[in-house]
């Protein structure tokens, strides 16, 4: 395993540094950047006092400050957007459609739930599920969520089979759901960093699913309610979505995501805990304010752009490039780009063939005054063959050779 320095900019695909020694280890990982020093006169971000909290870089999904992120939490009605989620897909599959008319069980009659958030529902008539998704991201309707359940899946545990095998495809760790509406249960959680991730998922994989995020107000049965979500209703920042929830047990949490219109920087909070509405969405808007006041995007690779040529053995060419199949992009202090620097770390030296466009050939890591900020992987950017017969034997002999040195 080799590790190389590479240039700040990584524009040329040049070394900037000489090979170190091999030390066995992987590159470092990091959770959230450095915290900035005094003397970038950046200031000191939020600390809310709440259960947990962080800001997320949407385009990279790094944690850019946080705390208690990672650990269990009643998500309450943040649960919606995993609901939603997965009726964002099944309508995206084809499986069902904006206009399908879905029968009112008595499981999904508002009049048993309380005083529970709802649409208001009546047993034994049909709604479309258009009406009723928007009811689910904007009215937070525990009865529609109940009514997509049973129509989607059967059941609503079978739909929540459903919801965990989707969190699974979209990279949630410390989530479990038994409901699709979020009232308590105990075996039914999440985490901070994993409600953060769900709602990457839901802007960047259902566009057209997010947009509902942003609708201020929704009527049903000539009952107009309004989103809870405050900070739609802030000019100070463009905030688009994107989910509330309020349990008791825990207090007010809110998911949220703004852009910045002059450099297309997306952030995503997250509250967990707060006292109130009107602190949850204080605190979630002074994240959102902190991050894109004193963050900007940093882009230093294109995807398919050659970063370095590694050589290869036992293939019909000498040597392969490397770099990245998609665009790098990622969140960083203002003005610090200068002090960013990459290494990459291969997995074996040299390459061996055969080698397929796309496979993982190694990790590149940037690091912001020596502390790993970013870890994306290395991968070659065309195939190689397999070389003929003698040329194969004469590089086995040769690895054979070095491997005893």
């Amino acid at each position: 395993m080799t590790k190389i320095i590479l240039n700040a900019l990584l524009l040329t695909g040049a070394v900037s540094g000489s090979v170190l020694a091999d030390t066995g280890t992987q590159a470092p990982e990091e959770s959230a950047l450095p915290p900035p020093s005094p003397a970038q006169k950046i200031p000191d971000p939020p600390r809310p006092d709440v259960r947990a909290y962080l800001l997320m870089d949407y385009t990279s999904g790094r944690v850019l400050l946080g705390e208690h992120f990672e650990e269990r939490i009643d998500p309450a009605s943040l649960t919606k957007m995993m609901t939603s989620y997965v009726i964002g897909q099944e309508l995206k599959l084809g499986r069902i459609h904006a206009d399908d008319m879905v029968p009112i069980s008595e499981n999904a009659w508002g009049k048993k739930l309380g005083d529970s958030s709802k649409m208001f529902l009546e047993v034994g008539k049909t709604v479309p599920v258009e009406m009723l998704n928007k009811g689910i991201i904007i009215q937070s309707g525990n009865d529609a969520c109940i009514a997509m359940a049973e129509y989607i899946a059967g059941s609503e545990s079978s739909f929540a089979s459903l919801m965990n095998e989707w969190g699974k495809r979209i990279g949630l760790k410390g989530s479990n759901f038994v409901n699709s509406h979020g009232l308590y249960n105990e075996n039914h959680y999440s985490t901070a960093y994993d409600m953060a991730v769900l709602g990457r998922a839901l802007i960047k994989d259902l566009p057209e699913e997010y947009q509902i995020y942003s609708q201020k107000e929704f009527t049903f049965n000539n009952i107009k309610q309004v989103n809870r979500n405050r900070l739609l209703w802030d000019n100070s920042i463009h905030v688009d979505g994107i989910k509330t929830g309020h349990i008791s047990q825990v207090g007010y949490n809110l998911v949220a995501s703004a852009v910045n219109d002059k450099n297309g920087m997306r952030l995503i909070s997250v509250v967990i805990g707060d006292v109130s509405e009107k602190s949850r969405a204080a605190n979630s808007l002074a994240l959102l304010r902190y991050g894109l006041r004193f963050y900007e995007p940093y882009s230093p690779l294109a995807g398919g752009q050659t970063l370095l040529k590694k050589e290869v053995r036992l293939g019909d060419i000498s040597e392969v490039p490397l770099g990245t199949l998609h665009d790098v992009s990622f969140a960083v202090p203002l003005e610090s780009e200068k002090r960013i620097k990459a290494t990459y770390v291969m997995k074996e030296s040299p390459l061996r063939a055969p080698i397929a466009k796309g496979q993982v050939m190694g990790t590149l890591t940037f690091s912001l005054d020596g502390k790993a900020i970013y870890e994306i992987p290395l991968v070659a950017l065309s195939d190689v063959a397999e070389g003929g017969f003698m040329s194969r034997m004469w590089d086995q002999m040769y690895l054979t050779v070095s491997g005893w040195f």
